[in-house]
């Protein structure tokens, strides 16, 4: 996604900001069901819990999309979430992709990798005091072995996979010099497990259905009953830039 489109959100800041305060812009950002937070350095966002039991190919999808393979759903727009990452700093890359290189006789497909600025996921819940507790996504989600007998170091290592996202970013598609359709907003993909190409984060490499040694199911545990609202952290793992004086 290209860096222009966090424009109108900046100069909405600019214009609002009171020059005899020394407040941070930010505070003046508006992105229906997100929250940044600046000092730990995290997006918040409002989620529904969607599932109870079952297979998945996504954390987090929008609402009326992938409900019955995702955990949570959510009413904030991807392109926002995408907003919100860049102004913490994150890069935006790319899902994985598949280009044609060469012409004629030297034409060939290759298979380019995801890429972008590390995410961290999680996911914040009120435990039975009302206190709000911030868990890794991790503990809400387990290997499928189809019938597979793996030892608890062949787990550890499977999970281990899933500590950290990239900032993939989706798509802007559409042609001539018109209005571009960011295309998680239009799909729903959010946080994807599986690989579709135009998820917002995904993981590290290219994850495939038919690859079941790489699925997983719902560990709901510790997850509030469906239809229950929680908060969809997102941190990412760049350092902060120090402040010019």
């Amino acid at each position: 996604m290209k860096p222009f489109l966090i424009w109108p959100f900046l100069f909405s800041l600019a214009a609002a900001q009171d020059k005899k305060k020394e407040t941070d812009p930010l505070e003046n950002l508006k992105l229906p069901g997100i929250k940044i937070n600046l000092g730990e350095r995290s997006v918040d966002i409002k989620s529904t819990v969607c599932l109870d039991e079952g297979s998945l190919e996504f954390i987090a999808c929008t609402k009326g999309t992938k409900e019955h393979e995702s955990v949570i759903a959510i009413q904030a727009k991807p392109s926002h979430i995408h907003t919100a990452l860049l102004l913490l700093g994150a890069k935006a890359g790319h899902p994985a992709i598949r280009r044609v290189e060469g012409e004629g006789d030297d034409e060939r497909w290759i298979d380019l990798p995801p890429k972008g600025s590390p995410i961290s996921v999680s996911l914040v819940i009120n435990d039975k005091d009302g206190k709000p507790v911030e868990r890794p996504i991790t503990d809400f989600l387990e290997r499928s072995t189809y019938g597979e007998d793996l030892t608890k170091e062949e787990k550890t290592k499977a999970k281990s996979r899933l500590k950290t996202f990239l900032f993939a970013g989706s798509h802007l598609h559409g042609e001539g010099d018109g209005p571009k359709t960011y295309l998680a907003d239009r799909s729903g993909s959010v946080i994807s497990l599986s690989t579709f190409g135009d998820e917002l984060l995904c993981l590290p490499e290219v994850y495939g259905q038919e690859n079941h040694a790489l699925m997983w199911h719902l560990n709901s545990t510790h997850l509030p009953k469906v239809d229950s609202e929680i908060i969809l952290r997102l941190r990412p793992q760049v350092k902060k830039e120090p402040s010019k004086k």
